[in-house]
């Protein structure tokens, strides 16, 4: 079911100006939303639209604009409203096209039949992105207790001098490494083995730093957000004592869906 139009802070009447892109849904009729654009004009969000297809976009001041924090949260509390209505197909941070014209005869008319079939891919379902954190002393304390040969070099380490057990204390630092990577794989693998049937596709991304153990995205059908959500909790008792699980969602489908786009001159 799609709700009413929201009002526009003020009326849009399409300019031939350039156009800060933000996602694409599938909507007939023209209209605005209440969050305001890009560049902190109070440039009014609304729709480019051609047949059933619609980018979301607004009057861009600027050709470029920075990654910073508070542009990075502007477009993406333009999202976070469109989502509420609509499926959609996340367009990258900082994409300007030169008009409405290019957006509707480039884009939307050019490209019609991938877009709308890549919209029916989204329709009803959720991305939802899970991070999952070794608390560091109970990881290394796993290790020393399973690991003899761990076990017995730090205690042939402990209160000697740095200088004195400088390539050993490097050989114990490579021996740690690998075991954190083994069990990387594993504690990954256990989480993934229990959320991975219920989404439609799951992506895997590079961790970052030493603590984390797993960084995911899963498709959902928005139909199974509840059972999902109780399979997190449930892992969140099972596995609490020893990983922290930050869930996220729903969010932009950015894992799933990758729109890029050339802007004729």
């Amino acid at each position: 079911m799609r709700l009413a139009p929201a009002r526009s802070p003020k009326a849009h009447a399409e300019s031939d100006v350039a156009q800060y892109l933000y996602c694409l849904v599938r909507c007939k009729e023209p209209r605005t939303f209440e969050t305001l654009g890009m560049g902190e004009r109070g440039d009014v969000v609304h729709t480019v639209n051609f047949r059933d297809l619609a980018v979301v976009a607004s009057d861009s001041p600027l050709p470029r604009y920075d990654n910073t924090r508070r542009n990075m949260m502007a477009h993406m509390r333009v999202l976070d409203e469109v989502m509420t209505e609509y499926a959609v197909l996340p367009i990258r941070f900082d994409c300007v096209a030169p008009s409405p014209d290019a957006v509707r005869e480039q884009l939307l008319k050019a490209r019609y039949r991938e877009l709308s079939a890549l919209l029916d891919g989204m329709e009803g379902r959720m991305e939802t992105g899970l991070k999952a954190f070794w608390y560091e002393d109970v990881v290394l304390q796993e290790i020393v207790q399973d690991n003899p040969t761990i076990h017995r070099m730090r205690d042939r380490l402990a209160g000697r001098s740095v200088e004195e057990t400088y390539y050993d204390r490097i050989r114990l630092g490579e021996l740690v490494e690998a075991e954190l990577k083994a069990r990387r794989g594993r504690d990954a693998e256990s989480v993934l083995q229990r959320l991975r049937p219920l989404a439609e596709k799951t992506q895997v991304n590079p961790t970052v730093g030493d603590h984390m153990v797993l960084n995911s995205a899963f498709l959902i059908a928005r139909a199974r957000e509840t059972e999902f959500n109780a399979a997190v909790r449930a892992l969140d008792r099972d596995m609490g004592r020893r990983l922290l699980i930050k869930c996220v969602g729903p969010v932009a489908p950015y894992n799933f869906v990758n729109v890029t786009m050339r802007w004729a001159t």
